[in-house]
């Protein structure tokens, strides 16, 4: 890539997770791992160490992808007790690089309160051996979300440490701005202050669950500063492709029983309504939309919403497959586009695998831009840092050659050129 196909004045990371991305520093990282049992040994060889130490705190391991693996499963519960030293030692999971799903051991499901007379969590999956019905210790959506919420968060000089080097490392890769895309109620505060300190860097922008809004709002007085400001608010309309969860049109090849489709999260009506609740507040929606038929639902939503009359700012996040009747739409009701597509390196085997018949369908830059999306305007570019590392060179070379070096390729005919892929990183 040359210098010269760079957009001026910096770069912008319009998807990240800023604290979770600088937690994520610490965790035992797996994401180069090839099969299950060299990702047990990692395991193994970091429980050793922390028992070494005199440690009892919970094993947390990142960037798992499974579908990249010789066996394409995860490991099993009695696998990960073992690596662990054994069922009611230490507490330990382990995530899928997507954030959407994880496998847990019996005592990180105990500490969530989950055994196998429980049932599933309002929008999650506890995954069950088919022939005995027992947890797998695989859990996806809200399951996964209760597990990693019963480790012991970070302490306050932790937090500020670990948000410190996420956006050092954001720094380093060349962007001036940030957009957090589900920010926690105490980053806005945290990075007000790293602003008076004269530390802060970068520019940042925050979306919030759209529970939090009404919240962030009233509070965002204190701690909005040049540059630091609260954005919007955030929503789930799907899960992800890896764990079959994303809301498609059409069934998965290799869906999950009942969920051949994958899962709504929300209506098109739903969608509306936090769209209007969002602009009547003078605030844009995220909609997190990775399925085909999600993109549909949030499209929809927006028609609906613009036909009574309203007026603000609407962005989809991810858009990993989007109908071909759907594309003009986008323009059409003035609805951006942010997309990653660093995500297509690392999906390749989910989607060959999960939507062989859809291919075409994946993360149509070309289409979006010739249905008249402008690059760093209406179509950006993010990473979802710490889901896939945060290298802008990453989301080029997928939006550029649709796929890994020397690897299969995917919608060829939806390569865009690297002076456009690397004005989708703009200013905003």
């Amino acid at each position: 890539m040359t210098d010269q196909t760079r957009t001026p004045g910096g770069l912008r990371e319009a998807h990240a997770h800023v604290g979770w991305h600088g937690r994520s520093l610490g965790m035992l990282r797996l994401g180069a791992c090839a099969s299950v049992e060299e990702c047990l040994e990692r395991v193994r060889a970091e429980s050793e160490r922390l028992a070494s130490l005199g440690s009892a705190e919970w094993l947390m391991g990142i960037g798992v992808r499974v579908e990249g693996w010789r066996e394409a499963r995860w490991p099993t519960i009695q696998e990960l007790d073992e690596a662990t030293g054994g069922a009611g030692s230490r507490a330990a999971w382990l995530m899928s690089f997507d954030h959407h799903g994880l496998v847990a051991n019996s005592a990180a499901l105990a500490a969530a309160g989950f055994g196998n007379a429980s049932a599933d969590p309002q929008g999650g999956v506890l995954v069950r051996d088919r022939h005995t019905g027992r947890l797998t210790g695989v859990c996806l959506e809200a399951a996964a979300g209760l597990v990693r919420a019963a480790a012991p968060e970070p302490d306050v000089s932790e937090r500020a440490g670990q948000v410190r080097a996420a956006l050092a490392d954001l720094e380093r890769l060349g962007f001036t701005q940030v957009h957090d895309l589900l920010s926690p109620p105490w980053l806005g505060p945290l990075l007000a202050q790293m602003h008076d300190a004269g530390e802060l860097r970068l520019g940042a922008g925050l979306f919030v669950p759209m529970a939090d809004l009404a919240s962030a709002v009233a509070g965002a007085h204190a701690w909005a500063r040049p540059g630091v400001e609260l954005l919007g608010g955030k929503v789930f309309v799907d899960g992800t492709l890896n764990s079959r969860t994303a809301w498609m049109l059409n069934d998965f090849a290799d869906g999950l029983a009942g969920m051949e489709r994958g899962t709504s999260l929300m209506t098109s009506p739903e969608i509306a309504s936090a769209l209007e609740q969002c602009w009547s507040k003078g605030y844009t929606l995220a909609a997190h939309a990775i399925g085909d038929g999600a993109v549909r639902a949030c499209l929809d939503a927006a028609q609906h919403a613009r036909a009574k009359g309203g007026r603000g700012g609407f962005r989809v996040e991810h858009c990993e497959l989007i109908d071909a009747a759907d594309v003009p739409r986008f323009a059409e009701l003035g609805v951006t586009a942010s997309v990653q597509p660093c995500h297509l390196l690392a999906d390749i085997e989910a989607l060959q695998r999960g939507v062989p018949d859809r291919l075409a369908r994946v993360l149509p830059l070309r289409e979006l831009i010739d249905a008249g999306l402008v690059p760093g305007r209406s179509l950006l570019f993010g990473s979802d840092v710490p889901i896939v590392r945060a290298d802008p060179q990453d989301s080029v070379l997928a939006a550029t050659r649709r796929g890994r070096i020397g690897g299969s390729v995917i919608g060829a005919q939806q390569a865009i050129t690297e002076r456009e892929a690397w004005a989708c990183f703009g200013p905003s």
